[in-house]
């Protein structure tokens, strides 16, 4: 008799394989496409597009090279799901070669050279993104701004976002303006009343947007809980934990601090909770892991926030901790059937 060999977890329900997986990770980011292609214009959606075509080529020809079968791991959606992920992660205005090139590095780089899906140490995606940032900060951080604009048509249209991510419209200051996170950031000397009010002068509906993209985010985030495709443990704890060190600094210098949630409802705080952290490849896989994990990359976030260089710190805090993942498996390991405990720690010597 023939056994049917597939891959861990045996506990798995019948057609919940990879990309069934993958297909329903993309589907559940349609919220959030929706709502940051309807904020802040449709420059989000083209990205979409090109992350998608660059990423299937360059997934085809590293595999030719490979010598692997292309349709075969082309089936999985895992370099689909990794453009798609990216593209939302990049601002809408971005130039095309600049969307291609981070899909580049993370197909490439962060994910075939290590030898495929389930080998990869570090999130494909963030792999790309972290190396835009720091290589191209500028066009990085120059975000549209809010709906307002769009009302008084200072956004720029479908045809207009076509022009600029392609090179044939001059970059327009009035199409870009600060995030409220780069508001905060940067009002150096202010008091917190002083650096809000800073935010609101900019655009009052800038901060509502951010607070709505996120939202959308969570809907997609408990879609994903809903079909048991991850757990609870790794969002929480990344949101419990930002909000736990935001509330300490918050009550212990009211002046200046930013609520807690203004940080779980900024940037990409939802997005990274529940899309990026939650990768089964490079994350933690024990539930104690994952709360380790998940806690680890809150507190990052709000230290790279507030003491680092960028205004948001999702992908280097997310990138770090993978490289602690390992290391917080090994012990937290959860105790095997038929042992009276958990095998955790390092033996030395004679200790057997």
């Amino acid at each position: 008799m023939a056994l049917l060999r597939i891959s861990s977890p045996h506990t798995q329900r019948p057609g919940h394989r990879t990309a069934w997986i993958m297909q329903m990770v993309i589907l559940a980011t349609i919220p959030g496409l929706a709502v940051q292609t309807w904020l802040f214009g449709y420059g989000t959606l083209i990205n979409l597009i090109i992350a998608c075509i660059t990423a299937v080529v360059f997934e085809a020809v590293l595999l030719k090279a490979r010598q692997r079968s292309v349709a075969f791991f082309l089936k999985d959606y895992s370099a689909l799901l990794t453009a798609v992920l990216l593209a939302l992660a990049l601002p809408p205005s971005v130039p095309w070669w600049l969307t291609a090139t981070g899909v580049g590095v993370a197909i490439v780089f962060a994910k075939q050279v290590y030898g495929g899906l389930g080998n990869n140490p570090f999130n494909p995606a963030m792999v790309g993104y972290a190396i835009l940032l720091v290589s191209f900060p500028v066009p990085m951080t120059q975000w549209v701004g809010a709906q307002s604009l769009i009302d008084a048509g200072a956004t720029p249209s479908f045809s207009q976002s076509l022009q600029a991510i392609f090179g044939t419209l001059p970059t327009i200051d009035s199409y870009t303006m600060a995030t409220p996170l780069d508001a905060f950031k940067h009002a150096e000397g202010l008091d917190r009343s002083s650096a809000f009010d800073t935010i609101l002068g900019l655009n009052e509906a800038n901060l509502t947007n951010w607070i709505s993209v996120n939202l959308a985010y969570l809907v997609g985030g408990l879609f994903l809980l809903k079909l048991r495709i991850i757990t609870w443990h790794t969002p929480v704890a990344v949101l419990a934990g930002l909000a736990a060190i935001s509330s300490v600094f918050f009550l212990t210098d009211l002046s200046h601090a930013a609520t807690p949630w203004f940080h779980i409802t900024s940037g990409a705080a939802m997005f990274g909770a529940f899309f990026i952290a939650t990768d089964p490849v490079s994350s933690c896989t024990s539930n104690r892991g994952k709360l380790v994990y998940g806690a680890g990359i809150g507190i990052l976030i709000y230290i790279i926030r507030t003491w680092g260089g960028y205004p948001d710190g999702v992908a280097f805090a997310v990138l770090l901790m993978n490289f602690a993942a390992p290391l917080i498996d090994h012990y937290t390991q959860p105790r095997a059937y038929g042992h009276k405990k958990a095998k955790k720690g390092l033996k030395f010597g004679g200790d057997n």
